[in-house]
């Protein structure tokens, strides 16, 4: 029993690990294009720790009114970062919480309705997303292995050598190992490259050292929320992006668990999007969604099991409350994070092609749909200031390569295979009424 209760603690960790970066780069780089003061900045992170958390636990608690039920982690979306800093800068941060509030009510009440759009969402679309996905998030990875974009030793041999080691090392684990041990791989390629690191000096342990041990948290934190109407409808926007990518994840964790994955579910999925949205208004956290990176982790060690996600929600909250613990899992360094997302990030990938597999590439406009959103959302991954002359509003659907890429492959899919099909259906009507 306390075996199995080992197991699922250290896959669920496994789990945070993998969204980590990511739910702390977004807080740091807020609060720091606000000038958040160092005690703000620390509340901030501490308090998203704790409110991915929640959404996570709000997210794989299926019941009849919220929750997909899916091995699913949510963390802070990339997609509303430039406008929470450009709403603060220009409105003041207590308008950045009242945007996220109304956009997390406007979630739940549309919820149903968005739903009822799955039928825009087929193999041809969903796997096109899904690999645009991975492949956006790859260069990030590849970054990472060189020590991290903009510092002082990026390519770095040393940083080089402890990112391949540990892919590698992920590799031989799954080459020669099976059960437990391959299922926490990448926790276990973690923890021997951030140990390496600290033989060569490479970990910094004061950070843990400032940190407290405790602290409280409190609604409303920055003060009362006030409420832009232009700050509204920018982060409503934000908002119906995120839930574009939640669909494509929910679809792919379906396909992966065996589940197939309908309008009423999906509708519980985004009300669960829609209430951990509102509780980041809240608590002054930032808005929620499903997190790629966790769908490569549960391809590639193959747990599918929602008690994982159960102990990784648990551990986030606690380490929202503790931001002492949640400072040691800052000591794993840039490089050896790189070695294993290039793991996970390329199995997002390779799912995606997978999913592809199922489409008939007999039909041109299939093709197409897929060459134009793939070529799109990886164009403005590697040159993202292709839309930088673009009003504001607008580039919000264009700065991203996800975004991007999933509005054009459902775009041309309405035109390839929707609007045919719509026409074909009432030709055989008119037919039938005829004769």
């Amino acid at each position: 029993m306390k075996q199995d209760a080992m197991k699922t603690l250290s896959i669920g960790f496994q789990h945070v690990l993998a969204m980590y970066a990511g739910a702390v780069l977004v807080p740091l780089i807020v609060g720091g294009a606000l000038n958040l003061s160092f005690e703000q900045l620390t509340y901030l992170v501490s308090i998203d720790l704790l409110a991915c958390g929640i959404a996570t636990l709000l997210q794989v608690w299926q019941n009849r009114f919220f929750g997909i039920g899916l091995p699913v982690v949510l963390g802070c979306t990339f997609t509303a970062v430039g406008p929470m800093i450009a709403i603060g800068s220009q409105h003041g941060v207590s308008a950045i919480y009242g945007s996220i509030l109304v956009s997390g009510i406007f979630v739940v009440i549309i919820a149903k309705y968005f739903s009822k759009l799955v039928k825009f969402f087929p193999p041809v679309v969903t796997g096109s997303v899904i690999t645009i996905i991975g492949l956006t998030l790859i260069p990030v990875a590849i970054k990472d292995m060189a020590g991290g974009e903009g510092n002082a030793d990026f390519g770095n041999p040393s940083n080089l050598l402890l990112s391949f080691g540990v892919l590698v090392f992920i590799l031989l684990l799954n080459k020669f190992t099976k059960g437990f041990i391959r299922a926490v791989s990448v926790l276990l390629g973690l923890v021997a490259g951030t140990v390496a690191a600290s033989l060569l000096g490479m970990v910094d342990f004061s950070e843990v050292a400032e940190a407290s041990w405790f602290h409280s948290i409190q609604p409303f934190y920055f003060g009362m929320p006030t409420f832009e109407i232009s700050a509204i409808l920018t982060m409503i926007l934000v908002a119906i992006v995120s839930l574009i990518e939640s669909t494509g994840v929910y679809l792919a964790l379906g396909d992966i668990t065996n589940r197939k994955i309908d309008e009423q579910q999906l509708s519980k999925g985004y009300r669960a999007e829609g209430l951990a949205i509102v509780l980041g208004g809240v608590f002054n956290a930032f808005p929620y969604t499903a997190y790629s990176q966790n769908v490569g982790l549960v391809q590639l060690t193959g747990v599918k099991t929602k008690k994982a996600i159960y102990a990784a929600g648990f551990i986030l909250v606690v380490l929202g409350f503790l931001p002492k613990i949640a400072a040691i899992t800052t000591l794993v360094p840039t490089a050896v994070l790189g070695g294993a997302s290039v793991a996970m990030f390329g199995m997002v990938v390779a799912y995606g092609i997978k999913m592809l597999s199922r489409v008939d590439f007999e039909q041109q406009g299939n093709l197409l749909i897929i060459a134009c959103s793939v070529g799109m959302g990886l164009g403005v991954t590697v040159v993202p200031e292709i839309f930088a002359q673009l009003p504001e509003s607008i580039r919000i659907l264009t700065e991203s390569g996800i975004v991007a890429g999933s509005f054009t492959a459902i775009l041309l899919n309405i035109l390839f295979n929707v609007i045919p099909e719509s026409q074909s259906t009432k030709q055989i009507w008119k037919e039938r009424k005829a004769s």
